[in-house]
């Protein structure tokens, strides 16, 4: 199976540049090959002026990297990571210590507890810390926010707010799509893919059904009943609620009915504003139709 399809994009030096998608879409192979782990079977990718493939060595110097999975040394104490990361880079903490700063003094007074005996959330603050104490260009952060609690992941994204001042050049990939409000501009990623890339509020903006949030005490019973029924476009779960969206792009009022009928009798329907969440869902749909159809074209050539 291909991780990645035919992809292409620009990114503006100083902006957060989100992908965002879900687990399998290809995020981490392509953070990989921009930040010169893997060679791409084909195609270009330039990062400041570099070749991936030529330049790979001045590259390195400039990229800070953070992977998804927490990989610094676990039997090294805060400290010791931190200016081991520093030495590999030909760098001082001192020097750069201002970079760092506002994220580093939260954990500071843990600098002598061993990494692997952190929480999710200072793992998550010493990774950034080791991955920008070198003052890159280019910060790649691979799912920073994944299995850490919502608190944590609301003080991240403030500091990745805080690092503008500094000019840095951010990609992160998430599959909270919450978090893609965050970022300058999004890529929404599926299947190797790029669906769309713009600000997650024009991609938000791009949903041109009207969307219902519909809300019932057995939310499985309801939305298999939404998916039954006649007039249903597309039925998806959300929170606590079923977003849905029905032909003719009104509300049918038959639903209530149809509803009642299979046992569900405490509905409450109210148009609702999309989110990029639902955008994300629609531009899916598209797609897999468009495959559909691209399939029964060939079937009927060979016929």
């Amino acid at each position: 199976m291909m991780a990645l399809n035919d992809i292409s994009f620009d990114v503006n030096q100083g902006e957060i540049f989100g992908f965002i998608g879900p687990d399998g879409a290809g995020k981490t192979t392509l953070f990989r090959i921009l930040t010169t782990l893997l060679l791409p079977d084909e195609g270009e990718v330039t990062l400041m002026g570099l070749d991936c493939r030529t330049g790979f060595r001045e590259l390195r110097k400039n990229i800070g990297y953070m992977p998804g999975r927490f990989s610094l040394y676990m039997d090294l104490s805060v400290e010791e990571n931190l200016n081991f990361y520093a030495t590999v880079f030909g760098t001082t903490v001192k020097e750069n210590y201002g970079l760092i700063q506002d994220i580093y003094s939260q954990i500071e007074p843990f600098k002598n507890r061993l990494a692997g005996k952190l929480s999710g959330g200072m793992k998550q603050k010493l990774a950034l810390s080791c991955a920008l104490i070198h003052k890159p260009e280019l910060l790649v952060l691979d799912e920073p926010t994944t299995g850490v609690d919502a608190v944590s992941r609301s003080e991240f994204w403030e500091m990745l707010k805080k690092l503008r001042k500094y000019n840095i050049t951010i990609l992160v990939s998430t599959p909270y799509m919450d978090e893609a409000m965050q970022c300058d501009r999004v890529a929404l990623f599926q299947e190797g893919k790029i669906l769309s890339i713009d600000e997650p509020d024009k991609i938000r903006d791009g949903f041109r059904r009207k969307l219902f949030s519909v809300k019932a005490s057995d939310r499985y019973k309801l939305i298999t009943a939404l998916r039954n029924f006649p007039g249903t476009v597309s039925a998806y779960p959300f929170g606590d609620s079923v977003h849905v969206t029905f032909t003719g792009d009104e509300l049918d009022r038959s639903v209530y009915e149809y509803l009642d009928q299979t046992g569900i009798h405490d509905v409450l329907i109210h148009e609702t504003r999309a989110g990029i969440e639902d955008r994300f869902l629609e531009l899916m749909e598209q797609g897999i139709r468009h495959k559909a159809q691209g399939i029964r074209d060939k079937v009927g050539e060979v016929k």
